[in-house]
């Protein structure tokens, strides 16, 4: 839900019209979705766990969205960090 939100984040930069209040609420069903779903991981892990790992998804998922759907640059750079955060994420569920 963290991707799908920021996909249709996305879309409502160049949308207009009926199009862009579709974006809009897919926006927002996706979100209420995203922090139910967290609320949920919380009940059964611990939240100092569950945030970063909830947070770190949504931010690899948003720049591979970034990249795929609306052509932002690749470099080494986001590459780099992308990968450490992805084993920061790792990190944190292995030592739970």
């Amino acid at each position: 839900m963290e991707v799908g939100f920021t996909y249709c984040l996305g879309k409502t930069k160049t949308a207009t019209g009926h199009e862009l209040v579709w974006w809009w609420i897919g926006f927002i069903c996706a979100l209420a979705l995203s922090m139910y779903l967290m609320t949920k991981a919380a009940e059964r892990l611990p939240i100092g766990t569950v945030y970063p790992v909830w947070t770190g998804i949504g931010a690899v998922g948003a720049v591979i969205v970034g990249i795929v759907f609306f052509h932002e640059a690749v470099t080494f750079w986001r590459i780099l960090f992308l990968t450490t955060l992805i084993l920061l994420i790792v990190g944190l569920k292995v030592m739970h």
